[in-house]
């Protein structure tokens, strides 16, 4: 990523682009329920997308300054898988402590296997563009400190899935505090990924690989 506009303004953009995207996000949770396929499909990269890309231009970075480019995919690939198994061990904390015991009945209701792992992917694409790909790689450039950043955006992260935890999922207050905390064990696991590989490939899997245990075994 060269210079080409002042680190002054790339904090601006992320701020106004990370404050959007949480008070929006945290509205349409609260005021609207729509299925899976068109939240994913449709909702979420016309809220999520378009406004990132628009920032993108505006600075005169290229889409690969997002992570979308084969360089060093394979590394990125190893550190997900290794990272992954970590959050299988997640996702079983996670349904243990709403459960008081191990309960692995699958909650992907009625959508199809493969369908369900479409989704995964595609929602991994739209929420690691956002954060890992933008707004991690942006405050990294422009504070010059890798850990800032990843602080930084990890509380980011942490904070848009707040409404989700406790207004869909329905969590008690113990239940929401450790999925929010783990989800901000992800989000820093993930940025560390991007921050040694710039591949947004990577943190797209790694997504998934945590995402599933918590769907399968919440």
């Amino acid at each position: 990523m060269t210079v080409k506009t002042s680190n002054i303004s790339i904090l601006k953009n992320v701020t106004i682009y990370a404050t959007y995207l949480i008070i929006i996000w945290a509205f349409y949770r609260f005021l609207f329920r729509f299925p899976d396929e068109i939240e994913e499909l449709v909702i979420k990269p016309i809220v999520w997308l378009i406004p990132l890309f628009y920032f993108v231009k505006k600075e005169g970075f290229g889409i690969s300054s997002l992570g979308f480019t084969f360089k060093n995919l394979f590394p990125a690939i190893y550190l997900s898988i290794g990272l992954g198994a970590v959050f299988v061990m997640e996702g079983v904390l996670t349904n243990f402590v709403k459960y008081g015991k191990l309960n692995f009945g699958a909650n992907i209701g009625s959508t199809p296997l493969m369908m369900s792992l479409g989704l995964s992917f595609i929602t991994a694409f739209s929420e690691e563009a956002a954060f890992r790909g933008y707004i991690f790689s942006r405050l990294s450039f422009a504070l010059k400190n890798e850990w800032s950043a990843n602080i930084i955006q990890t509380l980011l992260w942490t904070g848009i899935h707040v409404p989700i935890a406790f207004f869909i999922w329905g969590y008690t207050l113990p239940q929401g505090i450790v999925y929010l905390s783990l989800t901000a064990i992800f989000g820093l696991g993930s940025a560390f990924i991007f921050g040694r590989t710039k591949n947004i490939f990577g943190s797209i899997l790694l997504h998934v690989l945590w995402e599933w245990p918590i769907i399968l075994f919440r």
